[in-house]
């Protein structure tokens, strides 16, 4: 099935899109982000947390509106914490560096100095606890030792 109308418009066009069940939705936008999209935006009118977290999983998309009018949230709401922007961010879904609302915390060059500090490096054994296995290290591990770190 295809989707002609699900590219991004400079137009006044509404595409709409029916579905049975909120699997074949899932589906369906899969599809729709195949022909264009990918790391911008979605929106769902959802009360079920299990949908939600469904296409929040699923959707190849940067951020997610839930019960909140598509346009205008993206960009900032006084009532959804999104940082007030005028550039979408898509993340590597659509070429993008970041996948995050473009602040002006992005336009502001910064300058990172780095000066040596004092070693504070964990142990193998305070880093992997139970799982910490000593003869990994010395090339002597065996079916035994993979036993006793399951």
């Amino acid at each position: 099935m295809g989707y002609p109308y699900s590219g991004e418009e400079l137009t006044t066009l509404l595409a709409g899109y029916k579905y049975g069940t909120f699997d074949e939705a899932l589906n369906m936008m899969r599809d729709i982000y195949n022909v264009g999209g990918k790391g911008h935006a979605c929106g769902i009118y959802a009360f079920n947390q299990d949908h939600i977290h469904q296409l929040a999983m699923a959707a190849p998309i940067s951020r997610m509106m839930v019960r909140q009018p598509q346009s205008k949230a993206n960009a900032d709401a006084f009532n959804n914490g999104m940082p007030m922007t005028s550039s979408l961010g898509c993340g590597t879904w659509g070429g993008n560096i970041i996948s995050e609302n473009v602040s002006l915390m992005h336009y502001m060059n910064t300058t990172w100095v780095s000066v040596p500090i004092k070693k504070g490096r964990p142990s193998d054994k305070e880093l992997f606890g139970e799982f910490y296995a000593p003869a990994l290290e010395e090339g002597e591990f065996t079916a035994e030792d993979m036993a006793s770190t399951c």
